[in-house]
């Protein structure tokens, strides 16, 4: 698609105050795929304004109504959905095939989940005698990451429209190409002007101007771990609500009874989708001692076939990021079995597919978030000390657990300090809540608990 030159404030593509752009560059071969306006806040104040002007009109429109927006929204996204596949992998370098199957696909099928919830979730209830009102929380910023860059747009876009509530979206500064095609696809579905506006722009500059608006309600980010401090520190100023969904260092923890391979090649699978760089990713894989040796084998060999087959990595300072966590590792007496810092390709901002052994869980590669094609395997000596080292990080957003018999993987997984644990390879499921413990986040995205983030709840008695 063509670079709008504009932002998208009050229902029309308008010029930004300043003249300051943004080029977007394509990661695979580092060549200027476009250009965007880097608004400041002058525009995030334009685009607050004109969210709160619209919210009382689309906070009374009926739930139905909303319902007929959304679907309207999901029609056009699915009429586009070859373009939002080819514009993820010009921006981000995903290959076509996984843009296509997940960058295109799931965001659509999650405007759909919300077109559905509209129309059929109670926004009243009654307690005694008393009546529950669920309303919308008001103007909503949303500030969104590169990784999964629709889906995590839309998976807040979304339930905050189906609620009631009025958007202003910052996307991230690498792909905010696909954020101009959501954009497109509102006005296209319909919505009333100001009920969704898009400002691109730096994060520290426009996303901490919609973090600290007075005439933003609720602020939704989705980031890493530090940057998602900021964000609740500022909002905290206000007494702000925040939902955050933040980092990761999840555990794939195979029990003794697992079938290895199986375990072992999905798990390597899991790594090296998106090139790494997926939050809830089990970056760690824990195997018990006597069946340690056999894994790492499996896993070397696995991650060898991804050579060619995962695309780069966003930007130059997250190549460096990775390739210097690798170094960190080998320093830190980790074994390398696969991969490295060798660049595969001379272009491009790729990384090897990497594999550690030996990986003990006070190494850094262990307890810090890389965002890369990047595993540990740890060796565990019983199922306790699997589970002192699946919950022995800052994060808990994912994990996942493999046994011979589903009541044991289960039983483990309850004990476990994540949000979302997989059993035995369980489907990714878009209406089940995502989100974390500890310090991968606040709040929930998708389905009704995604939903009920952007509501708020007044009793009245009778």
């Amino acid at each position: 698609m063509k670079a709008h030159d504009g932002i998208y404030l009050d229902g029309a593509w308008r010029p930004a105050a300043g003249q300051d752009v943004i080029e977007v560059v394509n990661p695979a071969d580092e060549q200027i795929i476009g250009r965007v306006p880097a608004a400041g806040p002058e525009d995030i104040d334009t685009a607050v304004r004109a969210a709160r002007a619209a919210l009382p009109a689309w906070a009374a429109t009926p739930p139905a109504e909303r319902a007929a927006r959304l679907t309207a929204l999901r029609d056009v996204l699915a009429a586009r959905k070859d373009e939002i596949a080819e514009t993820v992998t010009a921006e981000l370098g995903s290959p076509l095939p996984f843009s296509q199957a997940v960058h295109a696909a799931v965001p659509i099928a999650v405007a759909g989940s919300y077109a559905e919830l509209a129309a059929t979730h109670s926004f009243e209830e009654k307690v005694g005698n008393s009546v529950v009102h669920h309303e919308p929380v008001g103007v909503v910023g949303a500030i969104t990451p590169w990784n999964y860059p629709l889906h995590q747009i839309v998976a807040k876009a979304a339930p905050a429209l189906a609620a009631g509530c009025t958007v202003v979206l910052k996307p991230a500064e690498d792909t905010p190409l696909v954020a101009q095609l959501f954009a497109e696809a509102v006005h296209e579905a319909g919505f009333p002007a100001g009920v969704f506006n898009l400002v691109t722009g730096l994060g520290p500059v426009a996303g901490q101007a919609l973090a600290e608006h007075p005439g933003v309600d609720l602020v939704s980010f989705t980031g890493s771990t530090a940057v998602g401090r900021q964000v609740a520190a500022t909002a905290a100023a206000a007494i702000k609500k925040v939902a955050l969904e933040l980092g990761g260092k999840s555990a794939n923890v195979i029990l003794p009874s697992a079938d290895l391979a199986r375990a072992v090649n999905v798990g390597v699978a899991n790594v090296m989708s998106n090139s790494g760089q997926t939050c809830s990713a089990w970056t760690r894989m824990l195997v018990h001692r006597d069946r340690y040796d056999e894994a790492v084998e499996l896993a070397a060999t696995a991650a060898a076939k991804y050579g060619d087959r995962i695309g780069p990595v966003v930007n130059a300072k997250q190549q460096a990021r990775v390739r210097g966590y690798i170094e960190t590792g080998v320093a830190e007496g980790a074994r390398l079995v696969a991969g490295g810092t060798e660049t595969p390709h001379e272009r491009g901002w790729f990384v090897s597919p990497t594999v550690f052994a030996d990986v003990t869980p006070d190494m850094t590669i262990a307890q810090e978030e890389i965002f890369g094609p990047v595993l540990s395997i740890l060796r565990y000596e019983d199922e306790a000390d699997a589970l002192r080292i699946a919950n022995g990080t800052v994060y808990g957003l994912a994990g996942a657990v493999w046994a011979g018999d589903e009541a044991e993987a289960v039983a483990f997984a309850r004990r476990m300090d994540t949000g979302q644990v997989d059993i035995n390879g369980g489907r990714f499921n878009l209406r089940a809540p995502f989100g974390g413990y500890k310090q991968s986040g606040v709040g929930r995205e998708l389905g009704a608990h995604g939903l009920a983030e952007y509501l708020q709840t007044k009793s009245l008695q009778f």
